[in-house]
């Protein structure tokens, strides 16, 4: 039986909230948004779990059966993603190799949609890119935060100051 990879643990930030997982790559400043069937996945990528374990943990009922490609999905988006301790090597022939979700819809059919495992990605800013001074129109509290460094109004919860002018 297909063992499951372990997940990287080194210079992540893994937290849990409503069923999803947040995970911040602090190597590559990305953060990850996992919806609850990307989370369960994750969850088995001890080393230990297989695929069938995997996808009898996702599986609702007992008539509703996860179909390995969905793990295998996850999988291989876990591995671009780098949060994997190792490459995944997708088995050959795999209906969701190279495939997008909306590719991997068509072909698993509309009832994949509900058990599709998701990630979303953004790039998380660097500090110098976290420090950027507000633009004009935008909220700010001290005249240092706008770029033109002028200040009008008072807008709610600013001490002195309102929007950059």
């Amino acid at each position: 039986m297909q063992k499951m990879p372990h997940a990287r643990k080194g210079g992540l930030i893994v937290k849990e909230a409503d069923g999803e997982i947040l995970i911040y790559d602090e190597h590559n400043n990305r953060a990850h948004c996992l919806n609850a069937t990307a989370a369960k996945v994750w969850q088995h990528c001890d080393g230990r779990s297989t695929i069938a374990d995997t996808c009898a943990s996702l599986s609702a009922a007992p008539d509703s059966p996860v179909d390995e490609n969905i793990v295998w999905y996850a999988l291989d988006q876990f591995s671009r993603d780098s949060l994997l301790e190792e490459k995944t090597q997708l088995p050959a022939g795999l209906m969701t190799n190279g495939m997008n979700r909306r590719q991997v819809v068509r072909t698993l059919g509309l009832a994949a949609l509900i058990a599709l495992p998701l990630v979303t990605t953004i790039v998380a800013p660097n500090a110098a890119q976290a420090a950027t001074l507000v633009g004009p129109g935008g909220p700010c509290c001290t005249p240092v935060q706008c770029t033109l460094n002028i200040c009008n109004g008072a807008g709610a919860g600013c001490v002195p100051m309102g929007t950059c002018a």
